[in-house]
């Protein structure tokens, strides 16, 4: 067995002896099941996110506590995160701007998508009120910060040549049974000509 299989499995061990350890030191009952529910990915997603903005606030100079936070405050961290956004965003002098894919490299800046920041704030709101917040005072429902998602996409999609309207679901016709939608309009028809004449 080569090295690097062997430390994997001594760290997958050590991980289920955690595990266990963990589900012990919680005192769960032993009707409890031994493998626990993994989060879902959304769930690991939601868990990083909310302590990356965390990590932020404590960062923040002067450091804010969360109950601190405002909308201004939302829209500061989304600034800051474009520094790390891998999205290329034209500007209005780019003889690129409008083309969704441009032919040739251009110094024009590399933001975060809007539906990274529009799905980074859903799952930011969701876990502000998991975590003992009150609905209405959600700074990541805030009117500013919806205002700002609005005009990311509108910008982004003019600068880049992407619409991002919402796709129209193809209804289904519903199977009609002429017979009995007809007869109301038989009987009115009747009622309106008996009146009539």
């Amino acid at each position: 067995m080569d090295p690097y299989t062997q430390n994997n499995n001594n760290h997958n061990m050590s991980y289920q002896d955690f595990s266990s350890l963990s589900t012990v030191a919680s005192g769960s009952s032993s009707n409890s099941p031994a493998v626990a529910a993994t989060p879902s990915r959304y769930e690991n997603q939601k868990r990083r996110d909310w302590n990356t903005f965390c990590q932020y606030l404590k960062n923040h100079h002067p450091p804010l506590f969360i109950q601190q936070c405002s909308g201004a405050h939302v829209l500061e961290f989304l600034c800051y995160l474009d520094q790390f956004g891998k999205t290329k965003v034209h500007t209005l002098i780019c003889p690129f701007y409008g083309h969704p894919n441009p032919p040739a490299p251009c110094p024009c800046p590399l933001r975060q998508a809007w539906g990274s920041l529009d799905a980074l704030i859903g799952r930011l709101r969701a876990a502000y009120e998991e975590n003992g917040g009150a609905p209405e005072v959600n700074p990541f429902g805030a009117r500013p910060v919806k205002l700002y998602l609005r005009e990311i996409r509108e910008l982004q999609s003019k600068a880049r040549g992407i619409s991002y309207e919402k796709k129209k679901r193809k209804r289904l016709a519903p199977q009609e049974d002429h017979d009995n939608k007809l007869l109301p309009v038989r009987k009115t028809s009747r009622v309106l000509q008996a009146y009539f004449s």
